[in-house]
């Protein structure tokens, strides 16, 4: 089922109504009833009802999303959400490696004691905790150094950052946060595919496919680096879908 943006979108937020100044254009949009006088929505094109929330030069109307703007926009949005919520995983990560940093001996201690107690129990499950893959990496993790925990949480924190600020550009549908979020994703891709080659698991998977998509969605519906026309070309799409503009448009061609 095809979904309509427009429509979906005037129900949550409302309609948007403008009664521009040029007397052609604006007979176009405006249309008595017995009800009063109503406007056409500049996002849905339906007719509303009462005065129109703004007025003056076609140009000064307000540029609504319409259309495929708004499906670029929900899945913007979409992405800034999974970004977001990585970016405050990453910070409480940092949050806990920081605090490890501090206190290793104590940590290394309570889980020494701790798989003293499990050993038993795992081995009657025929499961070697001394060997275990998991339990090593762990072991291995208390002979860092303070300095090397502390570089690392740092590190995290900056890459977090990133994430969060990616989030909130790409929410407002900022241009740069779009460039930061291309960058910064490809820039990560071969880590992820290392990963891979190291241990198969299906969030890993999962992961890189979103992010392969997300680059490659952006970099060309966006028509980012020179992309399908560039800048350029973007602005016109999205001026081009303009309602005022589509009815300007056709006025003039009526009386060619």
């Amino acid at each position: 089922m095809k979904i309509d943006w427009d429509r979906r979108t005037c129900a949550r937020k409302g309609h948007v109504t403008y009664a521009p100044g040029e007397p052609e254009l604006r007979r176009r949009l405006r249309a008595e009833t017995s009800l009063g006088e109503a406007w056409r929505c500049l996002r849905c094109g339906d007719f509303v009802l009462g005065e129109p929330h703004g007025s003056g030069p076609a140009q000064d109307a307000p540029l609504v999303p319409r259309g495929k703007v708004l499906r670029d926009l929900f899945i913007l949005r979409f992405l800034a959400i999974e970004r977001a919520v990585r970016g405050v995983f990453i910070v409480l990560v940092a949050a806990a490696v920081w605090k490890f940093s501090n206190s290793q001996d104590s940590v290394r201690r309570l889980f020494d004691e701790n798989l003293d107690v499990f050993r038993p129990v795992f081995k009657h499950f025929h499961y070697d905790l001394d060997h275990s893959p998991v339990v090593g990496t762990i072991q291995k993790s208390f002979g860092y150094k303070h300095s090397t925990l502390a570089l690392v949480a740092a590190l995290l924190l900056a890459y977090a950052l990133i994430e969060l600020v990616e989030a909130g550009g790409l929410w407002y549908a900022k241009r740069w946060a779009e460039y930061l979020t291309v960058v910064a994703t490809a820039a990560f891709l071969p880590l992820e595919i290392y990963e891979l080659t190291e241990h198969v698991s299906y969030l890993k998977i999962a992961t890189l496919v979103l992010n392969i998509l997300a680059v490659l969605y952006i970099a060309l519906a966006k028509r980012l680096f020179g992309l399908r026309g560039g800048r350029k070309a973007f602005e016109e799409e999205r001026h081009s879908a303009s309602l005022l503009e589509v009815e300007e448009s056709a006025g003039v061609a009526a009386h060619a």
